[in-house]
């Protein structure tokens, strides 16, 4: 091809490449790595890797991979560790302008070894500038009490941060924001209702987790579409040595994992099922719940270096339904699903600091009130996704990033509307996002690294907003003062251009229908301001402490003023949060200590009328304590404490008048509530203590853990609300014991 038929572009980032290539010292060469558990083949994330010769340090990503560049020639002393798994050694020799790779298989111990803490101390694991970021293994999961069995959703409501209207409830809301600004990925696919069983419980099974990203701000470029948090779920890949299986059983449902290999590769598939409602009761006042879900999840994997070395395709698909078929003809039932499915495609280039990652993912939801001959009002919602995104990474001789993309996102959004006098509203849109992102790491000054990058949208998902131009800049920076104290620090803006419509002065919000919001409406765009230190005097103890500030513009709000049928649906208003965080953590074994501390302020804005929101809680506190018993035996202890929530008072009722049929003398009369000021009421403060004792043993090849979980030990009455149509109090979780057991092959 000659030179005159090439773009400009094209060009540069051509010469853009070989650059980068070129700036690799011939006298030096790189070593690559991939850490796996020795039984499973499966990939270990963020391990620390430490090169002992320059006092250097690193971690795995997500993927199990590592990387060191520009190592000048000679042997060098390669020390892996994992917490669970035993430290390995190996011996690297590393030629000139050569890239070494080193395989490596950690061998699952019985006990983590003190030394793994102190090798913490010495090196700098730091990589990335994570600033309000937290990672949860499934291991740490499994020891914390249960609302009835394990969750990840529910597991984060130990955070600094995190926050939530009530114990019924696994939404959860992120410093002042409200739950549908929290963007959930499986495998980098949106999960739109992540909920089972009335919002209770998580749709993600924790048995097929691998590690879960949590950002309560700062999160990457790659990611767009939501205001406060960003929770990024990883699955295992599936054992790659040998077949075997985990099943489990709780009061509510019964599930079941099974895994192994394939030519090439391996899978995993999972499944959950729902068999009894009884211990339901007790989250809504001993209110019959006939809730019957499912939900099931395959991945597979494949890598062959005969046919693509150095490459990776992944296929995730996922599914999940929710059923809540009430008797009594004057309820209304609920019906929700979601399918998900995805395929990527992830290349290391041979030989070079290069990598990228093709992927194409589909997301749908589904939900449907049925009002029977309820008053409430019958919705049909439905949102399809489908998204292209390719990214690469290049890593630098001097250990700095350049990571850049292209994402093209198609939204459609349907949501149909019935009144009680069946009238008909429907409200559809369908856009494409088109957006570029580019992000650049300096880490190549000593203790400092800083992470710059933005995203810029060329297009609106509403239609009719071509050309409405968007960036979403941000900024991330970590510096080491001490070697044991580093100050952080990011800034961002953030878009959302998707919004759920639901009702503020609802109690429980089973329902929240998701549609695009109207062109006639700029998205919603939030500004963070985060900074703190990060503290860690012993190897055994630290502290992150973060305050932050946040501003929200253009905050979609259902229209509570519309009267006509030309009045919008869906107005803007304005959100305002800034609070402080502490999160102290002692591990020392066999005994560990989370404490969590949150100090916020939350407020929303619409007509001009500033309020506090229901999930505003002034003070958090969160205690979580677990000790190692030996021989299998291990228990901890969890104590909440949250001041009162705000909530809307009662201001009187009154006989409101319907007609039947227009014009007709056929009327009735329904008692109707007069509402206060909004949110001006406040609960009394809240706390409770759980407790939990779990038990390992092995029978034959069988491996068997039991857990009996007590939550509210106390029985302390945290009054949730009073029933508005009867004035009866209802109060949230009462004493309540639950059991599980866990038997894997």
């Amino acid at each position: 091809m000659q030179l005159s038929k090439l773009s400009i572009p094209a060009v540069g980032f051509l010469i853009l490449l070989i650059s980068f290539t070129n700036s690799y010292s011939q006298s030096t060469g790189s070593l690559r790595g991939l850490v796996v558990d020795s039984t499973s083949g499966e990939p270990l994330p963020y391990c620390n890797i430490i090169l002992q010769e320059i006092n250097s340090g690193t971690t795995t990503d997500q993927r199990g991979y590592f990387f060191f560049p520009s190592l000048k020639a000679g042997t060098y002393t390669l020390i892996v560790s994992y917490i669970g798994y035993r430290n390995e050694i190996y011996e690297i020799k590393m030629i000139p302008n050569t890239m070494a790779h080193v395989d490596v298989k950690l061998i699952p111990a019985a006990v983590s070894l003190p030394e793994l803490e102190k090798v913490g101390k010495k090196y700098n694991f730091e990589k990335t500038p994570d600033v309000s970021v937290n990672r949860i293994f499934t291991r740490e999961l499994e020891t914390i009490p249960k609302g009835v069995e394990t969750d990840i959703l529910r597991s984060l409501k130990f955070l600094p941060g995190v926050s939530s209207a009530g114990d019924v409830t696994a939404r959860y809301n992120v410093r002042g924001g409200a739950s549908n600004q929290n963007l959930i990925l499986l495998n980098d696919i949106p999960v739109y209702s992540p909920f089972h069983a009335l919002g209770l419980f998580s749709v993600v099974d924790p048995d097929m987790v691998s590690v879960a990203e949590f950002y309560k701000s700062g999160f990457p470029v790659e990611y767009r579409g939501r205001l406060s948090s960003l929770l990024k779920i990883t699955s295992k890949d599936g054992n790659k040595n040998h077949f075997g299986g985990i099943a489990s059983g709780s009061f509510l449902s019964g599930k079941a994992l099974i895994e192994g290999p394939i030519p090439d590769g391996s899978f995993m598939v999972s499944a959950r099922k729902s068999y009894s409602n009884k211990i339901l009761k007790k989250f809504v006042n001993n209110k019959n719940v006939p809730v019957d879900f499912y939900d099931l999840s395959l991945n597979m994997n494949y890598s062959n270096s005969e046919f693509l070395q150095d490459a990776k395709f992944t296929f995730t698909g996922f599914a999940s339904s929710d059923n809540l078929d009430n008797p009594d003809p004057l309820q209304e039932d609920f019906r929700w699903k979601n399918q998900l499915f995805g395929l990527t495609y992830f290349q290391w280039v041979t030989g070079s600091p290069l990598f990228y990652q093709v992927e194409l993912f589909s997301s749908y939801f589904r939900g449907e009130v049925i009002p029977n001959f309820s008053q409430a009002r019958g919705e049909k919602n439905e949102i399809n996704d489908v998204t292209v995104r390719a990214g690469f990474t290049y890593i630098f001789q001097n250990d700095n990033e350049l990571t850049g993309g292209t994402e093209f996102a198609t939204v459609k959004s349907i949501l149909n509307l019935k009144n009680v006098r069946q009238s008909h509203t429907e409200i559809s849109d369908e856009g494409t996002n088109v957006s570029l992102y580019a992000k650049f790491k300096l880490s190549s000054i000593k203790d400092l690294i800083i992470e710059g990058g933005t995203r810029f949208n060329f297009t609106r998902l509403a239609s009719g907003t071509a050309g409405d131009f968007s960036f979403e800049p941000r900024l991330n920076l970590m510096y080491r003062i001490f070697e044991w104290i580093a100050f952080k620090s990011a800034w961002g803006i953030y878009q959302q251009e998707l919004t759920t419509i639901s009702d503020e002065n609802e109690i429980i919000s089973v329902f929240e229908p998701w549609i695009v919001t109207p062109s006639y409406l700029p998205p919603a765009t939030a500004i963070h301001y985060v900074s703190g230190f990060h503290i860690s005097p012993l190897s055994v103890l630290s502290f992150d402490i973060e305050g932050y500030y946040k501003i929200i513009h253009n905050l979609t709000a259902v229209n509570e003023r519309k009267y006509f049928a030309d009045d919008p649906d869906i107005v803007a208003g304005r959100g305002e949060s800034y609070g402080l965080e502490v999160l102290t953590v002692i591990k020392q074994q066999p005994f560990s200590l989370n404490i969590a501390y949150s100090l916020g302020w939350a407020f929303k804005e619409v007509y001009g009328l500033r309020y506090r929101p229901r999930y505003d809680s002034r003070h958090n506190l969160n205690i979580l304590m677990e000790y190692d018993l030996g021989s299998g035996w291990s228990a901890s202890a969890a104590w909440f404490y949250n001041s009162g929530l705000p909530f809307t008072q009662i201001a009187g009722f009154y006989n409101k008048l319907y007609f039947n049929d227009l014009g007709s003398r056929d009327f009735f009369f329904t008692p109707y509530t007069i509402l206060a000021a909004k949110n001006l009421g406040q609960l009394p403060d809240y706390h409770r203590l759980d407790l939990s004792i779990s038990k390992r043993f092995t029978i034959g090849d069988f491996k068997f853990r039991g857990d009996i979980s007590v939550i509210n030990v106390y029985d302390r009455n945290n009054l949730f609300y009073f029933d508005r149509a009867t004035g009866k109090r209802v109060n949230m979780l009462p004493f309540l014991p639950t059991a599980t057991l866990r038997v894997e092959i």
